[in-house]
C-alpha cells in the first residue's frame, strides 16, 4: 500500500528541517527525504546564525533531526527520482478532515519507495561548481572560501587573494576588503580591459591590487595555503583565497512539475511568492532552492514561512470541503 502524508519535504538541510519542524508541531503527517548532500558540508563551522554562531554544520543538522523526530516527523535518507501531480488522495485522513478528490502528488524514491502527499516543500538547494584550478577543491571550505560574511571574521587581517570567476568577482574583491587591507585580485582568465573604469576606481579606492595572469595552482605547505601560483611561474604569498563558485540550482523536481523559473546571474530559480509558493499549486520552495544568497539563517526562516503557509492552506482547503458536504 502506498504511504500517504500531508506533506513531503524534499531536502533535509536547514530549510527542509525547519519546514518539517513547523509541520510536525501543527500535527501534519510529514516525511523528509534527505539525500545527505548539504551545501555547507565542506565548512567546519557556520557563522552569523544568532545563538548558533560557530556551530559545525553537521551538529546543527543532527540537532534539527532530533527536534523533528519529537513531533513524529519521519526522515528517510534517499533521493526523489520522480514526482507527478494530481493523484487522487481521497480517503487520506489528516487530523479531522478528508483530502479532496484529485488533490496531491505521487513521489517515487530511488530506493523503490512510493509515497503520496497533499503538499510538497522543495528544499533541494544548489551545488557549488568550483573553477578547475589545482588545489581549489581540496582547500574549499578551509582557506579557499566564498563568503566573507560566513568566514571573514575568522581570517581577518590575513593576506587575501580573490580569484576572478565572473562578473560578480569585482564586487567580491571589494567586499572582502572590509576584513583585510591586504587584498590582491587575480584576474585569472579575465582580461584587464573587461574591467570598467568604475571597477578600477573602486578597486583602487579599496586598496585592492589587480594582478593579471592566469592562476594555475595553489601553494600549500604544512596543510595550509601559503600562496597562489600564476602561469608564468610567479607566486604571490596569500593565506586565504576567496572565489565565487558557479551556482548550479537543483531544480529538477520543480522543472518536472512545470514550475516557472526566472533567470538570474546565478542560475535559474523558481518564481515564488513571499511564502515560497511556486507557480505550481501545492508546491513551495525554500532555502537555496529559491536563490544563491540564502544563508543558513535565511533558509531556516524560509522553511518556517513555507510550512506556516501550508498549514493555513490545508486548513482552509479542508474547511471549504467540509462546508460543501
Amino acid at each position: 500500500m502506498t504511504e500517504k502524508y500531508a506533506v513531503v519535504v524534499i531536502g533535509g538541510g536547514a530549510a527542509g528541517l525547519s519546514a518539517a519542524l513547523v509541520l510536525g508541531r501543527a500535527r501534519h503527517r510529514t516525511l523528509v527525504v534527505d539525500a545527505g548532500e548539504p551545501r555547507n558540508a565542506p565548512a567546519a563551522h557556520m557563522q552569523g546564525y544568532l545563538t548558533r554562531d560557530g556551530m559545525p554544520p553537521a551538529e546543527f543538522l543532527a540537532a534539527g533531526r532530533e527536534e523533528i523526530a519529537r513531533y513524529g516527523v519521519e526522515l528517510v535518507r534517499d533521493r526523489v527520482v520522480e514526482v507527478t501531480r494530481g493523484e487522487d488522495l481521497t480517503g487520506v485522513q489528516d487530523e479531522d478532515f478528508t483530502v479532496a478528490q484529485g488533490e496531491g502528488f505521487t513521489v517515487v524514491l530511488a530506493g523503490g519507495r512510493t509515497v503520496r502527499a497533499r503538499r510538497l516543500v522543495v528544499a533541494t538547494g544548489l551545488r557549488d561548481e568550483l573553477p578547475a584550478v589545482a588545489g581549489v577543491a581540496e582547500r574549499f571550505g578551509r582557506d579557499v572560501l566564498h563568503c566573507p560574511f560566513c568566514h571573514g571574521w575568522e581570517v581577518r587581517d590575513q593576506p587575501f587573494g580573490v580569484l576572478a570567476t565572473g562578473p560578480a568577482s569585482v564586487h567580491q574583491a571589494l567586499m572582502v576588503s572590509q576584513w583585510s587591507k591586504d587584498v590582491r585580485f587575480f584576474l585569472h582568465t579575465v582580461a584587464e580591459e573587461e574591467l570598467s573604469d568604475e571597477d578600477l576606481r573602486r578597486l583602487a579606492a579599496a586598496g585592492v591590487e589587480v594582478v593579471p595572469g592566469e592562476v594555475t595552482g595553489l601553494v600549500v605547505e604544512d596543510d595550509r595555503l601559503t600562496g597562489v601560483r600564476l602561469a608564468d611561474g610567479t607566486e604571490h604569498a596569500r593565506s586565504v583565497l576567496f572565489l565565487a563558485p558557479r551556482a548550479v540550482p537543483q531544480t529538477g523536481v520543480l522543472e518536472r512539475l512545470g514550475a516557472e523559473l526566472h533567470e538570474t546571474p546565478f542560475g535559474a530559480y523558481p518564481v515564488v511568492d513571499a511564502t515560497g509558493l511556486t507557480t505550481v499549486p501545492g508546491v513551495w520552495a525554500a532555502g537555496n532552492a529559491i536563490g544563491f544568497a540564502e544563508q543558513v539563517v535565511h533558509a531556516a526562516s524560509g522553511g518556517y514561512r513555507a510550512a506556516s503557509a501550508i498549514v493555513g492552506d490545508l486548513l482552509m482547503t479542508d474547511l471549504d470541503a467540509a462546508a460543501q458536504v
